[in-house]
């Protein structure tokens, strides 16, 4: 019995130790656990606060990306690429000259790296020198040329020619001396609306793209007060409108080495709103010119989708208008017109008819570029057509022989020619 009990308290000895050996191996274990666990968790610390710092340095940087990025855009928007370089055509009168650089700098100076102007004086008057150079926001071009003139047809005016040279030195100097893109063309006498950059601006991507316009002009010859509506509406036209206009160095390329000639077939942008006005036209001033309505506010040109006037989708859309306008005829067109609500299409037999119809509605009724501020277009206007009579031309504005314009109201009136609607493919209308 007492061996047994020795027994027992031995084992129960042994089973004491080992359990003490058991708890004193889990406590180190526990602490070695506890001691990497604190290591880890000192270690993930570390971490985070590198995480940290690496975070705050990231957003230092890109702060200083967003800064650089902000300096980069104004520097861009500073260093601005020229739309077009805008050259007054002068000669010998300084007052008007004076006017017209007053009415530029009004709206230019905002735009002046987008549209640097010039100023060409062919010859040597003193006083229109001495009046350009005292602007220092333009630069002056002078253009002295003795050699005689040989003129094609007996009876031509000698003049012609003298300013056709002009035109082609002063773009040779803008397009190939001062590497212009494009160029826009004003004469002396001329004010701007408050649009007329935004206007050129918008409009020289689509001159660009289509090689089929030769230029983009501000002016309307039927731009009067009564017949003009939307300040919006562009169109083409096969009559070169002239008094400031827009051209590019691509179209200047084929026309410099033969000018003056026809510009073979091409067409013309022209607004329903005048964006230029000139108080020197002689003849005809009072009667058409002195009523031309210019606009007068500023429009947002940017935001204008002017797809529509590509050549395929100017000329359908174009011919749609025309072919559902009313037609009437008889010797009272005008009082019918006036009664009816909707566009109206009216069509003239030749010259002499036309003439006589626009006479009755009042806008410009001749075809030849007579206007002393035209004289340009006697070298630019389309490639001649024979009418029914045998006298040869185009109306002014006209496209594919329609003339457009408003009559007192909204309402558009169509004048077209016998061909008109064969030429829009709406023949049998």
């Amino acid at each position: 019995m007492a061996n047994a009990v020795c027994d027992y308290r031995f084992l129960l000895l042994v089973a004491a130790v080992a359990f003490i050996y058991i708890q004193v191996r889990l406590f180190a274990t526990q602490s070695e656990y506890a001691d990497r666990l604190a290591a880890v968790v000192e270690s993930e610390s570390d971490c985070t606060s590198q995480m940290r710092s690496l975070i705050d340095q990231i957003s230092m940087q890109q702060g200083r990306i967003v800064a650089l990025w902000k300096g980069l855009q104004e520097f861009t928007d500073k260093v601005q690429v020229p739309v077009a370089a805008v050259v007054i055509m002068a000669c010998n009168r300084a007052d008007y000259l004076e006017r017209t650089i007053k009415s530029i700098l009004k709206y230019q100076s905002s735009v002046a790296l987008k549209f640097p102007l010039f100023v060409s004086q062919d010859g040597s008057a003193p006083d229109v020198k001495s009046k350009a150079l005292s602007y220092d926001q333009l630069t002056y071009m002078q253009h002295l040329d003795y050699k005689p003139v040989q003129t094609v047809r007996h009876g031509e005016l000698v003049a012609y020619y003298k300013i056709a040279r002009h035109y082609k030195w002063a773009l040779d100097e803008l397009f190939y001396k001062h590497n212009c893109s494009r160029v826009i063309i004003l004469e002396d006498d001329m004010e701007i609306s408050p649009d007329f950059f935004d206007y050129f601006e918008a409009t020289a991507a689509l001159l660009d793209k289509d090689k089929s316009i030769m230029a983009v002009s501000s002016w309307n010859d039927n731009g009067q007060k009564q017949f003009v509506h939307d300040p919006y509406a562009l169109y083409r036209s096969d009559f070169f409108p002239g008094l400031g206009w827009m051209l590019a160095r691509s179209t200047w390329d084929e026309l410099s080495p033969k000018w003056p000639k026809n510009h073979k077939g091409r067409q013309f942008i022209r607004p329903e709103v005048c964006r230029a006005y000139g108080s020197s036209m002689g003849q005809f001033f009072k009667n058409y010119l002195e009523p031309i309505e210019m606009n007068d506010a500023q429009f947002d040109w940017k935001s204008m989708d002017l797809s529509y006037l590509k050549e395929d989708k100017f000329m359908k859309h174009f011919a749609h208008t025309v072919k559902n306008a009313k037609p009437i005829q008889g010797i009272d067109v005008v009082l019918k017109a006036y009664n009816i609500d909707s566009d109206v299409r009216i069509q003239y037999r030749d010259q002499p008819d036309f003439e006589r119809i626009a006479r009755q509605f009042g806008i410009f009724e001749e075809w030849k570029p007579l206007l002393l501020i035209m004289r340009l277009q006697r070298c630019l206007q389309s490639i001649p057509t024979s009418t029914a009579n045998g006298n040869y031309g185009i109306p002014r504005t006209a496209y594919k022989g329609v003339v457009v314009f408003r009559y007192q109201t909204s309402k558009r009136i169509f004048l077209v020619s016998p061909d008109s609607l064969k030429q829009l493919g709406i023949e049998g209308s």
